[in-house]
């Protein structure tokens, strides 16, 4: 096998949706971020904008009873 003979095989997956999480992380991180008083509570409000996602989800499996 020479070097021409190599073939790349690209998957894109997710590629749109994943742009549209990052921006409603982004988002979220700027919302809690503007609510902050201090260094302190900033580092928490990024912290809150990276796994806001993961209460949401909570709450909607908890609304649905499963």
């Amino acid at each position: 096998m020479t070097k021409s003979d190599k073939t790349v095989k690209v998957i894109n997956k997710g590629g749109p949706a994943g742009g549209a999480y990052f921006l409603t992380v982004i988002g979220a991180a700027v919302y809690f971020a503007q609510r902050s008083e201090g260094f302190g509570e900033f580092i928490v409000a990024l912290l809150k904008g990276a796994v806001w996602p993961a209460f949401v989800m909570h709450r909607v499996l908890e609304l649905l009873s499963l």
